[in-house]
C-alpha cells in the first residue's frame, strides 16, 4: 500500500518529517494537504485506522483554529461535521499527515515515524 504524506511546505514539521522519510528511503507520495486535503471519506478512514478521538486530527495550534473558535465548537459537533470541516481546509488538519490507509502518523516524532514507516 502506497503511503501518502500530507504536507505543508511552510510547516518546519512538515518539513522534518520529509526529510526524515527521504534520509530513511521511505517511499511517499507527497500531498500539498493546503491544495489538497483528504476528502470526507478518506478523512474517515484515516481516522478508523489512527484509533484516536477524532478531534486529535485537528491543527489546535493553528491560527484558523484558532480564528473560529474551534476550542468551544468542536464539543458540539458531531463526527459528520467534523470530517467536513476538515475536509473543507486542510490548514485545520494537524500535520504531517501520514498514512497508507491501515496506519497512520500524526505530527514529527522521528521514533514513531520509525515504529510506523521502517527505514534504512
Amino acid at each position: 500500500m502506497a503511503i501518502k504524506a500530507y504536507l505543508y511546505n511552510k510547516c518546519d514539521t512538515c518539513r522534518k518529517a520529509k526529510k526524515w522519510m527521504q534520509d530513511e528511503g521511505v517511499g511517499f507520495e507527497e500531498i500539498p494537504i493546503v491544495d489538497a486535503p483528504p476528502s470526507k471519506e478518506e478523512l474517515r478512514r484515516i481516522w478508523k485506522a489512527s484509533g484516536l478521538d477524532l478531534r486529535k486530527l485537528f491543527n489546535v495550534s493553528g491560527v484558523q483554529y484558532r480564528e473560529l473558535g474551534l476550542k468551544d465548537k468542536l464539543p458540539t459537533m458531531s463526527d459528520e461535521e467534523m470530517l467536513e470541516l476538515l475536509a473543507s481546509n486542510g490548514k485545520l488538519i494537524k500535520r504531517p499527515l501520514i498514512t497508507n490507509d491501515e496506519t497512520v502518523t500524526l505530527g514529527f516524532k522521528a521514533e514513531e515515524l520509525e515504529k510506523a514507516w521502517g527505514g534504512k
